[in-house]
């Protein structure tokens, strides 16, 4: 086993001989937007994404799905596979069938596995002092789906949001290796805080974020500033919040974006400062936006500060 549970990794890597090894992840959640083949589309980019961080390559799926067959019609189910299907063929992975129970909650999900170079596994435990952080999509995604079930956003609002979470961070995964990137992570339910200080903690320094820098979906402060946010913000922010240090004060409603647990998010990327250009030559030519957001120092009483 090349990358394990230890260090809160993004998926687990096995090594088959000396130039073969696989990486396998699993990932289901409950309903995030209405449309269930939107539903299908967002987790099944979600979680292909795991694989992505790791600078795998997914090769196959299986579905995993939990249904309230005496609540719902079949064809939501339907429409639910569908899009997961679609999302997976984008990434050219099959799905070759997987399973479902009846349940109470919806539920839905992938198994995925892929293949990836074992001189080349990039991990969320190898951030260097003087490495530049870049992230991949802009945050906001868990207040503005909460916005949702409140019917406080437009039709607009909820196609932009729906359009970041189905896709894929496939070109940012390519964009990485080509630069040679020394960590990466994926941001999803512990937020940009969270995913943040697993890279400080594995490799041992201390991440330093600029607030002014962090990009956020339009719509998403005022929401915050209003009072919407999902229940897994506060959760964040109260067993992260303690080892952040910032001078920002506390009811700043874009610091509680740090904290907002998002659904496929974007890539968290540390790089060489020598090796940026080089990888935001390849993300231009996919036609895919990122940020530099901050850098890492050497470690410091706090693993993740906020400027």
């Amino acid at each position: 086993m090349l990358v394990s549970a230890s260090t809160a990794d993004d998926a687990g890597v096995y090594l088959m001989d000396d130039g073969r090894a696989i990486v396998f992840t699993l990932d289901f959640f409950t309903p995030v937007v209405d449309d269930p083949r939107d539903f299908g589309r967002i987790s099944a980019a979600n979680s292909l994404s795991d694989v992505y961080a790791m600078g795998g390559t997914p090769i196959v799926a299986l579905n995993i799905a939990c249904f309230p067959e005496s609540e719902l019609p079949g064809w939501v189910l339907s429409e639910i596979l569908a899009g997961g299907q679609e999302k997976a063929m984008e990434a050219g992975v099959p799905t070759i069938g997987g399973h479902s129970v009846s349940d109470m909650e919806l539920k839905y999900g992938l198994a995925v596995v892929g293949t990836i170079d074992p001189e080349s596994i990039v991990t969320n435990a190898d951030a260097r002092a003087g490495d530049v952080i870049v992230l991949t999509k802009p945050l906001g995604i868990g207040i503005l789906t909460t916005g949702i079930k409140y019917e406080r956003l437009s039709a607009n609002e909820i196609a932009r949001v729906t359009d970041v979470m189905t896709s894929l961070n496939h070109a940012a995964s390519q964009a990485m290796l080509k630069a040679g990137a020394h960590s990466a992570t994926d941001i999803t339910g512990f937020g940009l805080a969270g995913h943040a200080l697993e890279m400080a903690d594995g490799s041992g320094v201390t991440l330093e974020l600029s607030l002014a820098d962090i990009p956020v979906l339009d719509g998403a402060e005022e929401l915050a500033a209003s009072g919407i946010a999902p229940g897994g913000l506060g959760t964040n922010r109260e067993y992260f919040g303690r080892r952040v240090e910032t001078s920002i004060r506390e009811g700043d409603a874009r610091l509680s974006l740090i904290y907002d647990p998002q659904t496929s998010g974007g890539l968290l990327i540390a790089l060489s400062p020598e090796s940026v250009e080089l990888f935001g030559q390849a993300m231009l030519k996919a036609g895919v936006d990122w940020w530099t957001i901050g850098r890492a120092v050497s470690a410091v009483e706090r693993p993740l500060v906020i400027l």
